[in-house]
């Protein structure tokens, strides 16, 4: 490709909504373009380089026994209300009427369509397992796009579909697809991504994990071990809190006028947070019920671990009057309020802890669970935080980073065939339905943060298995005809030797075309001038400036071939 026949236009600066640096490069390098809140039209480049993430994607996939597929984008909503999502799921679903008037959706995910497709035909044992896959345009009205490509409404996913017969035969494969994973990114260059225990959320089913590449502009945050290697998403962490048990003491209630926080109460009564049970109130969406969780006073809630425990969605409480909720000073003796009470795991074995007393201005010091409430499941809804204990190995050294999720895999279950009715005929001829694995990437996600991860101040810095092309090739005086004679030479025999190449032949000054270079990332960069021709050489350089040298013309294709194949080899291609 000849830059003066590319479609692109590169900024001198990036536009001022732009707020983390792969946005920034991106948008000045000409590899997108915004259309409408998180949707971009994307240019040639960045076409190049999903196809070449796809293509991994598709060798990796079929490497496991997958089957390439598609599903429709639009769906009939009759399917997403055989699975109960059409009403479970909020506003991120795009619904609307055909010109029949039927119900339909925009697939954001197509665990409904897997399901369909396969049941009526998959109907004995001797079918399974199988494993079904597409990369197609989804559609997801996020509230919160941010970052470029990093988080949109439309976007490009590798979605896959595995039916078992049993769970073990779930979990070997879900295996297979784990380790598949984590070849792709490797490819793709992707250095820092990491495996984390995950949250199932919509998609349900009770293992998940998620691939996470670490970097400080990550949404999601992760809780990591350095000791043990123990990886969660913060919103599936285990929390492991050291014990401070005490002695029992008598059950006292004490004068606590205008104390209502945590802190003003811990310096009341001279004592440290852990020993406080604090509440905190939620209501669920949609009855308004209250929720009432108890959880040591050091330790806040998680609200997606609750959530799921409910099995519903909820909001912070708005305390009312004839709640029967004294807000600032709620216990759990003589607790009369129409709530769920939950008690944390944090304060299972506390033998004495302060509460409050459900009346204004009081609360109760001694506190004891079993003797003043009652018998207690205990469950884990905290939040795990810096420093914390370990859930694996119990050493103080839970790291917090930020990440950004580019897959995740879920063992499914039979959530989708059980409620859609898809069933097989085991050996016995009894019917059974299958169980569920998924597997999820997100294409142009992973395009923006390889950016994010692997850039300096001057451009993306591409890995060369997923780069738009090879080399470019800098001609630095357009109006020269040796300089311009040799470039085109050197141009057809590097595709001649399947080199990808990028030739910028504009007739622009030296320092435009290198910041232009920059800007394009592609891996290995020939300059041809006067200058070097003079010398009898090409000047030849990496663009992570790991290698700059001269290299014979007579040599250039092949010396510049050797050095492309070379590249490609630490990606296993």
């Amino acid at each position: 490709m000849k830059v003066s026949n590319l479609l692109i236009e590169t900024l001198r600066d990036a536009p001022g909504d732009c707020i983390i640096e792969s946005q920034k490069l991106m948008t000045r390098g000409g590899y997108m373009k915004y259309m409408h809140n998180g949707i971009y039209s994307l240019f040639a480049p960045t076409k190049r380089m999903t196809k070449k993430i796809e293509n991994i994607i598709r060798e990796e996939m079929d490497r496991i026994d997958g089957q390439e597929v598609m599903f429709p984008v639009v769906m009939p909503a009759s399917l997403w209300e055989e699975s109960g999502r059409y009403t479970s799921i909020g506003s991120e679903m795009a619904r609307f009427k055909d010109r029949s008037g039927n119900g339909v959706v925009l697939g954001m995910t197509h665990e409904e369509a897997a399901v369909h497709l396969a049941r009526n035909t998959a109907n004995s044992y001797a079918q399974y397992p199988f494993m079904i896959y597409q990369i197609q345009t989804k559609f997801r009205d996020e509230p919160r796009c941010r970052g470029g490509l990093i988080r949109v409404r439309e976007f490009t996913m590798k979605d896959a579909y595995s039916f078992h017969t049993s769970q073990e035969d779930l979990e070997k494969y879900y295996d297979r697809a784990y380790v598949a994973y984590e070849r792709i990114f490797k490819r793709a260059g992707a250095k820092n991504v990491i495996a984390v225990k995950s949250d199932s959320g919509m998609m349900g089913g009770s293992i998940s994990h998620e691939f996470m590449l670490l970097t400080d502009i990550g949404e999601d945050t992760l809780a990591i071990c350095p000791e043990c290697g123990y990886k969660a998403n913060m919103e599936a962490a285990d929390v492991k809190v050291e014990n401070v048990a005490g002695e029992k003491e008598e059950l006292k209630k004490v004068h606590t006028p205008d104390i209502k926080t945590i802190e003003d109460l811990c310096k009341f009564l001279s004592i440290p947070a852990d020993k406080l049970c604090k509440a905190v109130v939620y209501q669920k969406n949609l009855t308004d019920e209250y929720i009432i969780v108890f959880i040591r006073g050091d330790l806040d809630v998680n609200e997606t671990k609750l959530r799921n425990y409910v099995g519903e969605e909820i909001h912070p409480a708005i305390i009312t009057e004839e709640s029967g909720i004294v807000a600032g000073f709620i216990g759990a003796v003589n607790q009369n309020a129409k709530a769920q009470i939950i008690f944390d795991k944090s304060l299972e074995g506390i033998e004495s802890t302060v509460c409050g007393a459900n009346e204004v201005d009081y609360h109760y010091t001694g506190f004891n669970v079993e003797r003043d409430y009652g018998k207690v499941d205990y469950v884990d809804v905290a939040k795990i935080f810096e420093g914390a204990l370990c859930p694996c190995c119990s050493k103080k050294t839970i790291t917090i980073s930020n990440g950004i999720e580019v897959g995740n895999i879920f063992q499914l279950g039979t959530k989708y065939t059980k409620s859609m009715n898809m069933t097989y005929l085991d050996q016995n001829g009894v019917a059974q339905n299958p169980i569920m694995g998924c597997y999820g990437i997100g294409v142009g996600r992973l395009v923006a943060s390889i950016c994010e991860e692997s850039h300096d101040d001057y451009g993306p810095i591409w890995p060369i298995s997923i780069a738009p092309w090879h080399v470019e090739i800098c001609n630095l005086r357009r109006k020269n005809e040796e300089v311009t004679a040799l470039c085109e030479k050197l141009y057809d025999e590097l595709q001649a030797n399947k080199v990808e190449v990028l030739y910028d032949d504009r007739d622009m000054r030296p320092g435009s075309m290198f910041a232009d270079a920059d800007l394009f990332g592609i891996p290995v960069r020939v300059v041809v001038s006067p200058k070097t021709m003079e010398r009898g050489v090409v000047e030849v350089s990496y663009r992570d400036k790991s290698f700059k040298g001269d290299i014979a013309i007579d040599e250039a294709a092949e010396k510049i071939t050797e050095m492309v194949n070379e590249l490609l080899k630490q990606y296993d291609i």
